[in-house]
């Protein structure tokens, strides 16, 4: 399979990057094509233009400054997508990411008359989200309901590709986590992305 692993996180030897970094290579080794982004190694700005809000609703959406995005998200059939959770939400260049790429005439189409929009992204068969919460498992779930997966999952996935798997795998109580706790959580990951499909 086509995947992109799209890691957003600003320091290199942070856990979101191992989590990255082991996620790839397991892809790897079970045979998939592997695409890696990195939003803030490749400098990416996640406020949209004054042409991508303009051509918003127009005919063409002006996706020209995030071209090669755009372009890497329709080759991918899998993403993964690699982030801590900062305030329960996901970094604002991820959010940013989703704005500027996941436009119209890319992730969606409008639907003039039904006033909803109709997803694009028919080839992407599978998406998984490999995650921190510095908070524990339940203020994160139990308390705050996870707002950020309940949005992805429920309202961009099933909005631009309703057909694709969605896999979901955190490590709560980042801001307690030992070296015993990483690792295990490091090992789920091997294992989630070895039979990811």
């Amino acid at each position: 399979m086509r995947i992109q692993t799209i890691l957003a996180h600003p320091l290199p030897q942070s856990f979101a990057a191992a989590v990255h970094r082991t996620a790839v290579s397991a892809l790897r080794a079970s045979g998939h094509e592997v695409l890696e982004t990195d939003l803030y190694a490749e400098g990416f700005a996640p406020a949209l233009t004054v042409a991508e809000r303009a051509s918003y609703f127009s005919p063409v959406y002006d996706a020209s400054a995030v071209a090669c995005l755009v372009e890497r998200l329709r080759w991918s059939e899998g993403l993964v997508f690699c982030y801590p959770h900062w305030w329960f939400d996901q970094p604002a260049i991820l959010k940013g990411y989703i704005d500027r790429v996941w436009g119209p005439g890319i992730a969606f189409r409008h639907d003039r008359d039904g006033g909803r929009i109709l997803p694009l992204l028919t080839g992407l068969r599978t998406v998984a989200v490999l995650t921190s919460f510095g908070s524990p498992w339940w203020l994160t779930e139990l308390y705050m309901r996870n707002p950020a997966r309940r949005i992805l999952k429920n309202g961009i996935l099933t909005a631009c590709a309703p057909q694709a798997r969605f896999h979901y795998h955190a490590h709560y109580d980042m801001d307690r986590s030992t070296e015993a706790s990483r690792k295990r959580f490091l090992i789920k990951v091997d294992g989630a992305m070895r039979r990811l499909g």
